[in-house]
């Protein structure tokens, strides 16, 4: 769709007010620190930080690593199945009133199975959580489930084992946590596993690690989308792969900021892939230790690079067509977006 110029006055309005889908948003990485201490409260914990201000601002990092110690610690206040349905009914509040229609979310058992629970506590939690946002806000959400990579393949079989009861609620299988020294590869085995069942693959590669973590996802691990992917850039043969085959990368600007990945947004290469023809899309990642939910990623990001309406269209639309809804869906989805455009003033 073509659409006409907006301008900068209105380019925010325009980005916050159009529908949209997330695809990279890692659920217990929406803890905000309010309300950690609330479950902590509620569980009889006791935290390390004496006030929610104070754990706040703990929430400084340099690197993927210093990030997860402290993502991992906030999660121990997860202790029943309601800490997950209000931690999720939380996010999905706060995706509505961004304007997002569709949400796939990122979960993983291994780090609460760790901490003593089952994992069907944790996915009936989420799961019910998407189930009552249809209702409540008319936001559609599904899960996936990534494994740790830096833990073993073993692991990852046998989180998958225990979630099988329950595959009916998990749209789709990813991989997540520290990137370099844990390449796709690691995890062939289980990926093979998992396409047998018929789960949608994904998984993250080339945010911190090489362009060659993400010719592994595609070719070993047989990914249908990239998480991050930005390090394709490097690569020339890899954009035109990417182009050519229409893979999406679900982009998260914010988070490649925060973690060092470019230096500032102006750095960033979102535009670049946009105009090689790549399906990018923006998403938040881990909106609560990022500084922002979706939104501001897209306004943000538009900002500091001065893209257009154009690239807002297309942003959006790719979101959709690489979701992992039902064709009508996108189809549904697609048509509110271009009235939006048509109708924006």
């Amino acid at each position: 769709m073509k659409v006409r110029p907006v301008g900068a006055d209105r380019m925010r309005a325009l980005l916050c007010g159009m529908p949209k889908a997330e695809l990279h948003m890692h659920i217990e990485g929406s803890l905000e620190p309010e309300l950690i201490f609330q479950l902590a409260r509620r569980n009889g914990m006791t935290l390390a930080y004496p006030d929610v201000e104070s754990l706040r601002q703990a929430y400084v990092f340099n690197n993927l690593q210093d990030f997860l110690d402290i993502y991992h610690t906030g999660t121990t206040v997860l202790r029943t199945e309601q800490d997950f349905y209000d931690m999720t009914h939380a996010y999905l509040a706060r995706a509505h009133a961004d304007n997002v229609v569709h949400t796939e979310i990122f979960f993983d058992t291994q780090t609460h199975t760790g901490h003593g629970l089952d994992a069907q506590v944790v996915v009936n939690g989420l799961h019910r959580a998407c189930v009552d946002a249809q209702a409540e806000f008319g936001i559609s959400a599904s899960l996936i489930m990534c494994f740790l990579r830096h833990l073993s393949e073993a692991d990852a079989f046998e989180a998958l084992e225990q979630v099988l009861p329950i595959r009916d609620k998990i749209v789709g299988i990813g991989l997540a946590s520290s990137e370099v020294g844990h390449p796709p590869e690691k995890f062939a085995k289980v990926f093979a596993r998992c396409r047998a069942l018929g789960f949608r693959l994904v998984a993250h590669a080339g945010e911190e690690g090489p362009p060659a973590y993400i010719w592994s996802a595609l070719d070993l691990l047989k990914v249908e989308r990239i998480d991050h992917g930005v390090q394709a850039i490097h690569d020339a043969s890899l954009m035109q792969r990417l182009a050519r085959d229409q893979i999406a990368l679900t982009v998260c600007p914010l988070s490649n900021i925060k973690l060092r990945v470019f230096d500032s947004l102006r750095q960033h290469t979102i535009g670049r892939m946009l105009e090689s023809g790549i399906a990018a899309t923006i998403n938040s990642d881990d909106p609560a230790y990022f500084g922002g939910y979706i939104n501001e990623n897209f306004t943000q990001t538009f900002a500091a690079l001065g893209l257009s309406a154009q690239h807002a269209w297309q942003l959006a639309a790719n979101s959709f067509n690489a979701s992992f809804i039902s064709d009508a869906e996108k189809r549904r989805h697609l048509e509110r977006l271009s009235a939006h455009f048509e109708t924006f003033r």
